[in-house]
């Protein structure tokens, strides 16, 4: 079995080095199983990682389902029962396009390699044998070793597969789910029936996925285990189009109002007609502006019926409602919100990575940055400053998540903190000794006001509103 460490592809400028760089400087993102050579395309998150990974999907939490009068949120598990996969057409149908090098024995996404060595062909405009014949019509060499010698392009299913139990047995198969919607489809009656709610409503759940996906690299990008937040709204058929771009709206409002993204830098890329998934009437990626181009942090799909229907077929229970004003029963259509909250992530990072003269800056939304504020006393080796700038500290942190400082001197402090993304750095110096007063710096500007300690958790509530 081979390991591989950071895999840097298609990038066209060094600004993804830069950030995966500062990643694990600052504590964001570690190499998974780093010292025995990483694992390709698996990485932990470091404690500012998970801060920011804790702050989004409370962000996306608050914004789509509590502050929507008819949207209840899940926690499915990642092992389902077998069927389950059958049913949805994963076991048959969740797959990509694969070609091997025969010569070094590297797999690639067919269309992928397409992409990467023609300019302005999309892979998803080819089937299988369309990509077997680029490939050779162009004569596209190896990106890894340069040779002209492939396997014949096949289908590569994309779900892991385990054994439930002890013993091996072809029974004993079930798969690490490879997307969260299922367990909301197969718990939609159960959720409408315990809390009385009626077409339309929307069901949504944060969690792990898993997908062994063949091409590697950008990152955290795209990786074999990453966190989906998702929301299937369950709706009649008639007007659906109404519905689609309502939620076409709520998509681009939590990106630019909630998370603080320029809308120039993202686009709607709608799916090939002829090219939609197998459940799909219409489907577009909401894709922003990476340092390669633009790419996918959210989908939205108008599923049709087929979920809820299949689920239906294959389990012999009826997942039809009442309609009280005809009298009559059906099977609710699916509009699907879904977003990646690692890609989400990197995003982030890639948005607000700011160089300027003299340091850099993660200018994130001061709503996501992984802490509201940095204590300093502003030497370590006094006493009187570490235990007022420990009052201090203790005072906010009822509240805020805010970090504590005593390394080295404080230029070095505030330098580590503007890389971290902290909006205000606190200093207690030997004024605050007696005055009570400390001094708030703001990341962005840099300026310094002088704040009473017993008006500072008011200050911090209106910089932070």
């Amino acid at each position: 079995m081979v390991y591989y460490t950071f895999i840097m592809a298609n990038t066209d400028t060094n600004l993804m080095q830069e950030i995966v760089a500062l990643a694990k400087r600052r504590g964001f993102i570690y190499q998974s199983s780093e010292i025995y050579g990483g694992l390709a395309s698996v990485y932990d998150y470091g404690p500012q990682g998970v801060e920011l990974l804790r702050n989004i999907r409370e962000s996306w939490w608050n914004y789509f389902i509590h502050q929507k009068q008819n949207v209840v949120g899940i926690e499915s598990q990642i092992f389902m029962h077998p069927d389950v996969w059958k049913a949805s057409g994963h076991v048959d149908g969740f797959h990509d396009p694969l070609v091997d090098c025969k010569k070094c024995r590297n797999r690639f996404r067919a269309d992928h390699l397409v992409e990467g060595a023609i300019k302005g062909i999309d892979g998803d405009d080819y089937d299988n044998k369309g990509l077997q014949d680029l490939i050779m019509e162009k004569k596209i060499p190896c990106p890894h070793c340069g040779n002209f010698d492939w396997t014949d392009v096949r289908n590569f299913n994309l779900m892991f597969a385990t054994e439930l139990g002890a013993v091996s047995d072809g029974d004993a198969k079930v798969y690490l789910r490879p997307e969260t919607a299922q367990g909301m489809f197969v718990q939609f009656k159960n959720v409408m029936d315990t809390n009385r709610l009626k077409i339309p409503f929307g069901i949504g759940q944060i969690g792990k996925v898993f997908r062994n996906e063949i091409t590697k690299g950008k990152f955290i990008f795209r990786t074999l285990e990453f966190e989906q937040m998702e929301l299937q709204y369950f709706i009649k058929e008639d007007g659906w189009e109404e519905t689609f771009e309502m939620w076409r709206g709520e998509i681009e409002k939590w990106y630019t109002d909630v998370l603080g993204i320029d809308k120039s830098k993202f686009i709607w890329k709608p799916h090939n007609p002829d090219k939609l998934a197998h459940y799909a009437k219409k489907a577009e990626d909401y894709e922003y502006q990476y340092s390669w181009g633009h790419d996918e942090v959210s989908g939205l799909h108008y599923r049709t019926d087929f979920d809820l229907s299949t689920h239906q077929k294959h389990s012999g229970k009826s997942l039809e409602v009442l309609d009280q004003e005809t009298n009559t029963s059906f099977v609710p259509h699916v509009i699907e919100s879904t977003f990646g909250l690692n890609r989400v992530l990197l995003m982030l990072l890639t948005d607000a990575y700011t160089v300027e003269s003299n340091r850099t800056v993660l200018k994130l939304s001061v709503k996501i940055a992984p802490y509201k504020a940095a204590i300093f006393p502003l030497l370590a080796n006094k006493p009187e400053l570490v235990d007022k700038a420990r009052g201090v500290f203790d005072n906010l942190s009822e509240t805020f998540n805010v970090a504590w400082d005593a390394r080295g001197n404080i230029g070095k402090r505030y330098l580590a903190q503007d890389e971290i993304g902290t909006p205000y750095c606190i200093t207690i110096d030997f004024d605050s000794l007696n005055d009570d007063t400390v001094t708030v710096r703001d990341r962005d500007t840099t300026n310094q006001e002088r704040v009473n300690i017993s008006k500072l958790a008011e200050k911090l509530q209106v910089l932070l509103s």
